[in-house]
């Protein structure tokens, strides 16, 4: 038999051998070999189906089941041998099929095609590393959960435009990022919906003549259902491109707060002391302790933002249905995969044994007037219309800069001085403490308000 007709991707109509460097550079075994055990899945599923049809005998589905495990045992344990000119791990598992079964093995590819083989198993892969994902954010989540009643008493200054702006409990901080990574999870889920839906049975484009039952494969396989359009179903890519699109936005939370406590961790900040089996040394200067391990969140978070970019760009001039442009589409793909689960791996130790620093948050909480907020409400309380009140307190907290004070240590008389309507009373709002204390509104930083989240997302982890 020739070279061409042993191979499974290579028909009749080819006079000449493939040449070796197409060989090369047409490979995408070096990376998709992590698919195998969908593929062997995929293709028992389909030959259990073929065989139910009738399209092949109970006793051929039952040796090429069989085989196929031996094979995913010799994957399991990396030998079996690699081929470029097999060009994928599709054609690798067939060629390791069709050589012990002979003809057998060849009629697992009846009404398949590598367009849908390939979308199927990609999907499987995707299901399952999606429920990975997500299992680390629950992690992580719960990491910051751990830290709310233990730093309950703890308030922070809260920052908008870098500058300091209300106070905070760092509670209400850890529920913050809580809440991020909730949505981040409510996406996978969304996402999991549209990638859970099975391709096999669309064979290359139009469909197939035989008298498949694509339902019986989909059950089999725990897909929620079967695409509808055979033409759509070959060219489709919108689940990988919504699934990296999710894996950037949790890059992007994941950045936010690496950024957030590589500033905290600093000498001007000195907020918090970040674990240092997480940060590195330097090679001249023998003080440092850095956060490297945020830092490389924060570059890392990059990557995966460029590979949304990367799939966008393959996708955007493809004509229907599929070309084979769309086989790099997975380099990018387990990148981001990989990337994210490294981040999120290291997050959650990061987020439980870190150390907030109380004496100099507390040393340093009255600087920035994070109470004038609070002023203006309680002069608004009293009636003052909010534009005047906004402009009293700015008048106010001139004064305090002048003489070098805080809110609270304002003497009355030069609060009347501007606002003539203010009491004694307005001291119970005064100070970071006070002015946490005052809130009131649902979802704010007020004690009780904290308190009923914190129990609401310790019925919701659980």
């Amino acid at each position: 038999m020739s070279k061409q007709q042993d191979s499974p991707s290579r028909s009749g109509v080819f006079a000449d051998s493939t040449d070796k460097r197409l060989e090369a550079f047409a490979e995408s075994i070096s990376f998709d070999r992590r698919l195998y055990k969908h593929d062997i899945r995929g293709s028992i599923a389909h030959a259990e189906m073929l065989s139910t049809v009738g399209l092949i005998s109970k006793d051929e589905f039952v040796q090429i089941r069989d085989t196929l495990k031996e094979i995913e045992s010799e994957l399991d344990a990396d030998k079996l041998p690699i081929r470029f000119e097999l060009e994928d791990i599709h054609m690798h598992v067939e060629q390791a099929l069709i050589d012990r079964i002979g003809d057998v093995g060849r009629k697992l590819h009846t009404a398949r095609s590598r367009n849908d083989q390939v979308s199927t198993d990609i999907r499987m892969w995707i299901r399952d590393a999606l429920d990975g994902i997500d299992a680390r954010l629950l992690t992580l989540q719960k990491a910051f959960l751990s830290r709310c009643d233990a730093d309950f008493d703890i308030v922070l200054p809260a920052y908008t435009h870098l500058q300091r702006a209300q106070p905070v409990l760092a509670s209400h901080y850890w529920l913050a990022y809580i809440e991020k990574f909730s949505r981040d999870r409510e996406r996978i889920a969304d996402c999991r919906r549209r990638v859970n839906q099975c391709s096999l049975g669309v064979a290359a484009v139009a469909g197939t003549t035989l008298p498949i039952d694509r339902d019986q494969t989909a059950k089999a396989l725990e897909f929620g259902g079967v695409t509808a359009n055979s033409l759509d179903t070959s060219s489709d890519r919108d689940f990988m491109l919504e699934t990296a699109f999710v894996l950037s936005v949790i890059a992007s939370h994941l950045s936010g707060w690496a950024e957030e406590w590589i500033l905290w961790s600093t000498v001007e900040y000195n907020f918090i002391q970040i674990p240092q089996a997480f940060c590195t040394g330097s090679s001249i200067m023998p003080q440092k302790v850095n956060p490297d391990t945020l830092e490389l969140t924060r570059g890392k978070s990059a990557r995966v933002m460029g590979n949304l970019q990367t799939l966008m760009l393959l996708v955007k001039n493809l004509p229907m249905a599929y070309n084979r442009d769309l086989q790099e589409d997975k380099p990018p793909l387990f990148d981001s995969f990989d990337t994210i689960d490294a981040m999120l791996e290291l997050a959650a130790p990061i987020v439980q044994d870190s150390e907030l620093n109380r004496a100099s948050i507390a040393d340093r909480l009255e600087r920035g007037y994070l109470d004038a907020t609070t002023l203006m409400e309680w002069m608004i309380k009293k009636g003052m219309p909010q534009r005047r009140a906004h402009h009293l307190v700015g008048a106010i907290v001139g004064e305090a800069m002048k003489r070098k004070v805080s809110l609270s240590e304002l003497p009355i008389d030069a609060l009347q001085e501007h606002a003539p309507e203010i009491d004694d009373s307005v001291y119970d709002c005064l100070g970071s403490k006070n002015a946490v204390e005052a809130f009131v509104s649902y979802g704010s930083t007020a004690p009780d308000q904290v308190r009923s989240q914190i129990q609401r997302w310790t019925e919701l982890l659980k």
